[in-house]
């Protein structure tokens, strides 16, 4: 049996998503910035699932949603719009959490090399932010915060609602990097007083290259790609309709009957959990309770996280160690450094990550390899039986 358990890092598409996106190709492909008929019923298509996932997410149609090559550049143009909004109102004091992704982390450091000062909040050992210790961050020359919804390594899911409304009673812009949210947790946008969020759409069963950044319709938005006069004006390109179109199945079908598949993947990735826990040296890392509710990270003390990620393969289960974004590099990750794990610990990390289409026999396959492969490193056991 082959497992599929990384779904952090990427999912697969949906089978109406990629028949949309098929469709599309074949008989919406014109310029939707073309005026003949080729181009309207492509602009058409372009408007209508903008609306859905404006719908989707709280918005109201006089807010922007702007379409993206995915997360990271929704999170580069967001704090381009930190930047320009600070150097227009004089306020160059941005807030930030330590467990970011690099998309926001790097995107910050460039605005420190031009004369910005970055706050980066530190997290609790679950690596949540206490609202009480932003509230005194923030400052009078404070622009913006951007706290993540849902962290991709550990899953822990931030106060954003009580974050938000900090926020807007501070007068600060509020920035989420959602990515990791959008169609597997419950967001509204006004709810949760959030002026900029990002998404991406292979993360909740979308195609890979396309995703999105949300802005309050009261946020002036600025464009980080020039050209064309493409997305309000504000991110030139033509746009990619038929990743758009399938990007909106596939977010409509996420949030249809949600909180079903909370339920669904949270029990099953608590089985999980408490498997693993009975061995000897695992330990979970992020919240037990506010998490994704698939992404399972555990540090398996003395055994290095690549080693154990091999021998998981072996068995034919796709796991991560760690995040997707920065396999390659030999660091131990800056998130569960932040959450306070030592440098062996942190490299000895695994993460399980799963959604609603896990059956039960995948479940269970799941559960013996991964613990059968942790016995062999930690206890010597055999791993032929």
């Amino acid at each position: 049996m082959r497992v599929y358990a990384d779904n952090a890092a990427t999912t697969k598409i949906s089978p109406s998503a990629l028949k949309v996106m098929v469709d599309a190709y074949q008989h919406q492909f014109g310029n939707p910035s073309s005026q003949h008929r080729f181009g309207q019923d492509a602009l058409s298509l372009l408007n209508s699932s903008r609306i859905k996932i404006i719908n989707d997410i709280g918005a109201i149609h006089h807010d922007y949603l702007i379409f993206t090559s995915g997360g990271s550049e929704a999170d580069n143009q967001a704090i381009e719009i930190f930047k320009r909004e600070g150097l227009r109102t004089h306020k160059k004091h941005i807030i930030s959490s330590k467990i970011e992704h690099h998309a926001i982390l790097h995107s910050l450091e460039r605005l420190a090399n031009e004369g910005f000062e970055i706050e980066l909040l530190d997290v609790d050992k679950n690596g949540l932010i206490n609202p009480e210790s932003l509230k005194k961050a923030i400052r009078a020359d404070t622009v913006g915060v951007s706290i993540m919804f849902s962290n991709n390594e550990i899953g822990n899911v931030e106060p954003i609602e009580e974050i938000g409304a900090i926020c807007k009673d501070k007068g600060v812009l509020f920035l989420t990097d959602a990515v990791q949210a959008v169609g597997h947790l419950p967001i509204d946008v006004k709810k949760l007083h959030i002026d900029l969020l990002s998404a991406s759409a292979h993360k909740f069963h979308g195609p890979k290259g396309i995703g999105f950044l949300y802005i309050n319709r009261n946020v002036t938005p600025t464009s980080l790609i020039v050209g064309g006069g493409q997305e309000y004006g504000y991110r030139a390109g033509t746009e990619n309709v038929p990743a758009i179109a399938a990007m909106e199945t596939a977010l409509t079908e996420a949030v249809t009957g949600l909180e079903s598949k909370i339920k669904s993947t949270r029990a099953k990735a608590d089985r999980i959990i408490t498997e693993l826990l009975k061995l000897k040296g695992v330990k979970l890392n992020g919240d037990r309770v506010r998490r994704a509710p698939g992404n399972i990270n555990i540090s398996v003390k003395g055994v290095n996280g690549d080693s154990l990620r091999y021998l998981i393969e072996a068995e034919g289960i796709a796991v991560s160690a760690g995040s997707a974004c920065n396999s390659k590099s030999k660091d131990p990750s800056h998130v569960l450094k932040a959450i306070g794990l030592e440098d062996e610990l942190a490299k000895s990390s695994i993460r399980i990550s799963i959604d609603e289409t896990l059956t039960e026999d995948e479940l269970d396959y799941l559960i013996k390899g991964v613990t059968k492969s942790i016995r062999a490193l930690t206890e010597g056991e055999s791993l032929i039986k």
